[in-house]
């Protein structure tokens, strides 16, 4: 039986090289061929282009861009874009699946079928086409500036976006804020780790309080947006394509969130609730305390997926003339350098970099919420 083992073994290992093998094969092939096209054309290949002046403008950023700034700016610039409109479509997508998951098991009528129908409409239409009609049929019926609709506390929403008041801060006070974004992510990840049987728990809310009060000391004043001609100025505003594609990727994304909730929710063992129940919980005690923690562990792997291919969708963001990597690099600058090898494999790269690390992260997320046998 060890020698059949032993010889099983090693011819799975010598499969597996001759794969391999295979797989290194084609590569070469496609990159041999590649090389002599290229040199027959006199192009070369490399990433020097990364350093020649961009000559274009960019609508939407999160940091300083002028024309004069380089290709290499534009990457760094438009994947800030993308991670942004990843990020928020993911948190607004779960926090609405989760909603809709819930909707799907109550016991009310109108609430279930409510929830019904908004997840099989979402679910059996193109996303591209719901990106699109949140950018056209809905943002661009909106007034003018100068019929802006007020929405209270200086917000202010028109055409051209949402305008929003912006904190004036001291020279260091960006600072602060960064460390609030820091503690804030990590606090889930803090919650559950202790010593022994001391978990840190709500203490892990501390740095993020302590980050909070320094942000408040660092303030001088409040920006808000005002009228100047024909556009406004102060502030911050919010695009119309950033808030379509940040919609369209959510909602979409939410629905198949929502059956991933209700299906986890029951998955866990009907005795847990009846246990709950025997405890005099109420309903929401019961879901909140006894349900969703356990569902928790079910959910997680699926849900990988469905973070994973909203990071992916992003690049629909180009339909509608949002900065994201695709529309900028692969487009504006692949347009212009002529590099398009170059270009398609460094957004290639990018995409999977970026995968990879949110699977790591909801990978070691799942095996911490995991059970383990004894």
């Amino acid at each position: 039986m060890r020698r059949f083992i032993t010889h099983a073994s090693a011819r799975d290992r010598f499969v597996q090289l001759l794969l391999l093998a295979a797989v290194a094969g084609v590569i070469g092939f496609f990159w041999s061929n590649a090389a002599d096209n290229l040199a027959r054309r006199s192009i070369t290949f490399g990433l020097g282009f990364l350093w020649q002046t961009a000559g274009f403008d960019m609508p939407f950023r999160l940091l300083e861009w002028k024309v004069t700034d380089t290709y290499g700016r534009a990457l760094m610039l438009s994947l800030l874009n993308t991670l942004l409109v990843s990020v928020l479509s993911i948190v607004l997508a779960t926090t609405l699946g989760l909603a809709l998951g819930i909707m799907r098991l109550s016991g009310n009528w109108l609430v279930r079928n409510t929830a019904l129908s908004i997840i099989e409409l979402v679910r059996n239409t193109p996303q591209l086409l719901q990106i699109v009609f949140w950018y056209v049929a809905v943002l661009q019926t909106l007034p003018g500036p100068r019929q802006s609709i007020e929405l209270g506390a200086g917000l202010l929403l028109n055409i051209r976006g949402l305008f929003l008041p912006s904190l004036v801060l001291t020279a260091d006070g960006w600072l602060a804020v960064l460390a609030l974004v820091v503690t804030l992510v990590l606090v889930p990840f803090l919650w559950r780790v202790g010593f022994g049987e001391r978990r840190i728990g709500m203490f892990a809310f501390v740095p993020v309080i302590l980050a909070g009060i320094a942000i408040q000391q660092s303030i001088i004043g409040i920006d808000f947006p005002r009228l100047q001609g024909f556009n406004f100025r102060g502030g911050i505003v919010v695009p119309p394509e950033l808030v379509a594609l940040c919609l369209g990727l959510s909602i979409y994304a939410a629905a198949f969130i929502a059956e991933i909730v209700r299906g986890s929710i029951e998955g866990v063992v009907r005795g847990q609730r009846e246990a709950a129940q025997a405890l005099a919980l109420t309903p929401g005690q019961t879901m909140v305390l006894v349900i969703l923690p356990q569902a928790v562990r079910i959910m997680v792997p699926p849900l990988t997926s469905q973070f994973l291919n909203l990071i992916k969708s992003s690049s629909l963001g180009a339909a509608i003339a949002y900065p994201e990597i695709v529309s900028i690099f692969a487009g504006t600058v692949l347009n212009q350098s002529g590099r398009a090898i170059e270009v398609m494999f460094l957004v290639m790269v990018i995409f999977l970099a970026i995968n990879l690390a949110v699977s790591a992260i909801m990978n070691w997320y799942n095996r911490r919420v995991a059970l383990v046998e004894r």
